[in-house]
């Protein structure tokens, strides 16, 4: 079993800054990637930024140039520092996080979810 865990979320000034974190545990063999996705009121699902393990990190046009994604290996965590946040960037934030787990004898992969945790930028 593998719980996402996430916290960071909060109201924020136009322009402002947040920092998210999400920490992975459980039974985890390998760690493939982990990113962030958001959700707007009344819109799907979103991936803002991703970061495979040694390869290339992602971020959507939106975000880039504003946003950060970084991981702590060694605690099997995921950041995203936002910077000049903007209204639109209003969401609940869920981390997500490629996986594989140990069974006896062999490795099951998946991808796991955190709880998401709402930002809101606003006056």
């Amino acid at each position: 079993q593998v719980q996402l865990v996430e916290s960071g979320g909060d109201l924020v000034q136009p322009g402002g800054s947040l920092t998210l974190s999400c920490a992975a545990s459980g039974n985890i063999f390998s760690i493939y990637a982990m990113g962030w996705y958001r959700q707007a009121p009344g819109k799907q699902r979103e991936l803002v930024a991703t970061m495979p393990t040694g390869g290339s990190t992602y971020y959507d046009d939106s975000v880039r140039g504003r946003f950060t994604i970084s991981r702590d290996n060694a605690k099997n965590t995921v950041f995203l520092r936002m910077n000049i946040l903007k209204p639109e960037d209003t969401a609940v934030y869920y981390c997500y996080a490629d996986i594989s787990t140990s069974r006896p004898g062999f490795t099951v992969r998946a991808d796991y979810w955190g709880q998401g945790t709402q930002v809101t930028v606003s006056p």
